[in-house]
């Protein structure tokens, strides 16, 4: 495969779904099903195919009577079978209509695709960032450290605490060893949704741009119920089934061929022609057109059912990812402008208190682990709201905007 602007060094979202929406199989699967729909419309209003026949007819059996008897003749004949009016119609339009449903199947499986690339993406950015913060702190626990070797060189501290603080400190590489596991995971994950082979290079994720975002949860459930291809695809499917009820209830009326022959005869016999028009009897329409009718009727009740099921379903998972969003951003301030720097001054006494004797290590050690758990929950709920964002859009039909 061709290298990609979204191939190692910066990795910038946009480039991963422009990727995933062209090499996608999911995606590309549902599309050929689509545009294989698109070429039934024609083959469903056409009439049947003409049947023509070629045939002689002999008099006696002991010899060939062909311009000898009145009766031998060659019979030449074409038939066509048309269909009670309005019925050709009805097939191009039910064929019409669960194309369009696969039209927006296929836009539902592109949404739900560039959802999982958002998702993968900001849990990469996430993993990262975490590694990001234990290297940081790495540092921090190793002025822990420093402090308790020179308190304890002068008598002032057990070696206990310079036990302590060095476990603390290992412990931070076991989480960074696991990080990194996630890393590869997620890299995997990511290539596979893009359509890559899953040890294809990738490079860090930017940090979201956390903008305000502009909607109110009465817009999103109005954009989804006018712009939802889920929603969409089940409407398509309520109106092929309507159709498919008034071809069941056309199926009563019976259908016409048409046959026109030539009969060609020899010598002074002239040729002879018919036409005739034949009619198929729906007798059997209790046990044929009228079950075919309730099943017809049956499977419109199914899809109108369905339409109302996903409504609700849609409006539901709205209201869910909407209070996901907003919460997130409460905690988000929470942490970023009350817990974080408060917690971070009060490590900074603890460690200068620790240094004069005053406090002991496991307090330095505990608020330092207080300050990098905020940290790293600031950092989970920006990424939860991007990922409530990336849901939002996948369910409403929202575009994407980097």
């Amino acid at each position: 495969m061709q290298s990609t602007p979204a191939s190692g060094g910066d990795l910038r979202l946009q480039d991963l779904i422009d990727e995933a929406v062209k090499n996608n199989h999911e995606i590309l699967m549902a599309e050929a099903k689509w545009k294989t729909s698109t070429f039934r419309i024609p083959q469903a209003g056409s009439l049947p195919d003409p049947v023509f026949m070629i045939g002689y007819q002999n008099e006696g059996w002991k010899r060939y009577t062909f311009g000898e008897m009145e009766g031998a003749q060659w019979i030449f004949s074409a038939s066509q079978m048309i269909p009670y009016p309005g019925k050709l119609s009805l097939k191009a339009r039910m064929a019409e209509r669960e194309s369009e449903v696969l039209s927006r199947d296929y836009e539902s499986v592109r949404l739900r695709v560039i959802k999982r690339v958002k998702e993968l993406y900001h849990d990469l950015f996430l993993a990262h960032k975490e590694l990001e913060l234990i290297k940081d702190r790495a540092e921090l626990f190793s002025r822990i450290e420093e402090a308790a070797l020179s308190r304890y060189s002068t008598g002032m501290a057990p070696q206990q605490e310079v036990l302590m603080a060095q476990t603390e400190r290992y412990m931070l590489l076991e989480k960074e060893d696991m990080l990194r596991q996630r890393i590869e995971s997620l890299e995997a994950a990511l290539n596979t949704t893009i359509g890559r082979e899953a040890d294809s290079p990738l490079g860090r994720p930017h940090e979201p741009d956390i903008r305000a975002y502009p909607f109110e949860m009465k817009d999103l459930l109005k954009i989804a119920y006018e712009n939802s291809p889920e929603l969409r695809s089940r409407e398509g499917m309520v109106s092929a089934a309507s159709a498919r009820v008034s071809m069941a209830e056309r199926e009563y009326y019976p259908d016409f061929t048409l046959t026109g022959s030539v009969m060609k005869r020899a010598r002074e016999f002239e040729d002879m022609w018919s036409l005739t028009v034949a009619v198929n009897l729906p007798i059997f329409y209790k046990t044929k057109q009228r079950q075919a009718l309730n099943e017809a009727r049956s499977l419109l009740s199914e899809a109108e059912h369905e339409l109302e099921s996903v409504r609700i379903m849609l409006s539901s998972e709205i209201r869910d990812n909407y209070s996901m969003l907003r919460t997130a951003e409460r905690l988000m301030d929470l942490y970023k402008n009350g817990l974080i720097p408060r917690t971070r001054q009060d490590f900074e006494a603890a460690l200068t208190g620790y240094l004069t004797g005053k406090i002991e290590a496991i307090t330095v050690i505990n608020r330092l682990k207080a300050l990098i758990d905020l940290e790293t929950l600031y950092w989970r709920q920006v990424v939860e709201r991007e990922k409530a964002i990336a849901r939002l859009e996948a369910i409403t039909g929202l575009k994407h905007q980097e």
